[in-house]
């Protein structure tokens, strides 16, 4: 997993919770990094895991809820660092109709070793998307978050709903606007 993952979600702990929160978790944590992380590294997924588990203990906020709020949070902060990645989007649905096929290809161009998740998006005949997201990481929370977070930064009202696959592979995320929203 890529460092900036690490580096923002600790910033968003010290944000909400305070800098002792993050000395905290990665005290009760089991890091071969041992906490200290830079955006361009990589590390093992199970790092981010053990940080959730241990700001879960220290907060009573679910993990599930932890990534929700986490992607929601990292999409401001990947909108400000990489704004050319929202050239051409003029709403949420803009950016996630090209996101597996425009995006995901340009994250892969900066970090050549991201494991990058997919996405099969289908626009519906209302504008509503059917979005099926894959991954072996299965961190459909984050993805809901992320997704969430194109909502308030294009300030699109829209329900996101989410149904797992029979198959366990991933999940079908719905992502239904409101009436009003530009289409």
């Amino acid at each position: 997993m890529k460092g900036m993952v690490f580096t923002n979600f600790l910033e968003m702990v010290e944000e909400r919770y305070g800098i002792d929160m993050v000395d905290t978790i990665i005290d009760a944590s089991d890091l071969p990094s041992n906490g200290a992380y830079t955006a361009v590294g990589t590390y093992p997924h199970t790092e981010m895991v053990s940080l959730l588990i241990s700001l879960e203990k220290e907060t009573g906020v679910t993990v599930s809820e932890l990534l929700v709020l986490y992607g929601t949070y990292l999409f401001g902060k990947l909108a400000q660092g990489y704004p050319v990645m929202l050239t051409d989007c003029n709403c949420s649905r803009d950016l996630l109709i090209r996101l597996d096929g425009v995006v995901h290809v340009e994250v892969a161009k900066l970090y050549p070793d991201a494991e990058l998740p997919r996405f099969k998006t289908v626009e519906l005949p209302n504008g509503d998307l059917e979005m099926t997201y894959l991954s072996d990481r299965h961190l459909e929370d984050l993805a809901e978050g992320l997704l969430r977070g194109s909502l308030v930064h294009f300030k699109d009202q829209a329900t996101i709903t989410r149904h797992p696959q029979a198959d366990g592979s991933g999940v079908v995320f719905k992502v239904c606007y409101a009436a009003n929203t530009d289409r």
